[in-house]
């Protein structure tokens, strides 16, 4: 009788076990993650470079190959700018000068803002300038971290059949100005740009 008895609990427990390992065999699997890579590059908040092309042309109509070549110089070396001001600078210097500038940046998130900028110039200049910008800005995540002061280097630009350019940066932001007009300024530039919402005449 007790033999029985343990042969009936053997045979029970089996049966139990063999259920639950039937259920676990037909439990559906994990689903994929959703979570968004974040690694990936956003195009929709850059600009392409025809579109970039296209704007800088238009603003300066004339010179457009030597344009798009400066621009493409940038795009090689840094990729798509999120954001681009289009304005106009003068300055003027013989050994330590001034610019003043005011213009638009166009921000692909946060759309159009009026912006000024001012700046010492220290360097081998001669006579003075007033000439369009063009400035391509990247990695400029909320516009109000443009307001300060890029330091510049102009002294070995890229210079195009008129059209030249130079990196300014500050942090992990660059600007990139690309300038036409009469006498433009191949020499040693040494200073900073100083953007602001307001303009000032105080270029220090």
């Amino acid at each position: 009788m007790g033999n029985s008895l343990k042969s009936a609990l053997i045979v029970f427990t089996l049966f139990l076990a063999s259920c639950a390992s039937s259920g676990n065999n037909n439990s559906s699997p994990p689903q994929p993650s959703e979570t968004p890579n974040y690694d990936s590059t956003n195009v929709d908040a850059t600009y392409d470079k025809e579109s970039v092309v296209n704007a800088a042309s238009e603003f300066f109509g004339e010179g457009s190959e030597a344009v798009a070549s400066v621009i493409e110089k940038a795009f090689n070396d840094l990729g798509q700018p999120n954001g681009y001001i289009i304005g106009t600078e003068g300055s003027a210097a013989i050994i330590v000068g001034a610019r003043y500038g005011d213009g638009t940046l166009s921000h692909k998130i946060e759309g159009d803002k009026r912006v000024y900028w001012t700046g010492p110039s220290i360097g081998i200049d001669v006579g003075a300038n007033g000439s369009r910008v063009f400035a391509l800005v990247y990695n400029l995540y909320d516009t109000e971290e443009l307001y300060r002061r890029y330091p510049a280097v102009e002294g070995s630009f890229y210079y195009v059949a008129g059209v030249g350019m130079n990196y300014q940066q500050l942090d992990e932001t660059i600007i990139a100005p690309i300038r036409m007009g009469v006498g433009l300024r191949a020499g040693v530039n040494l200073g900073y740009l100083h953007f602001s919402k307001d303009r000032s005449w105080l270029p220090f």
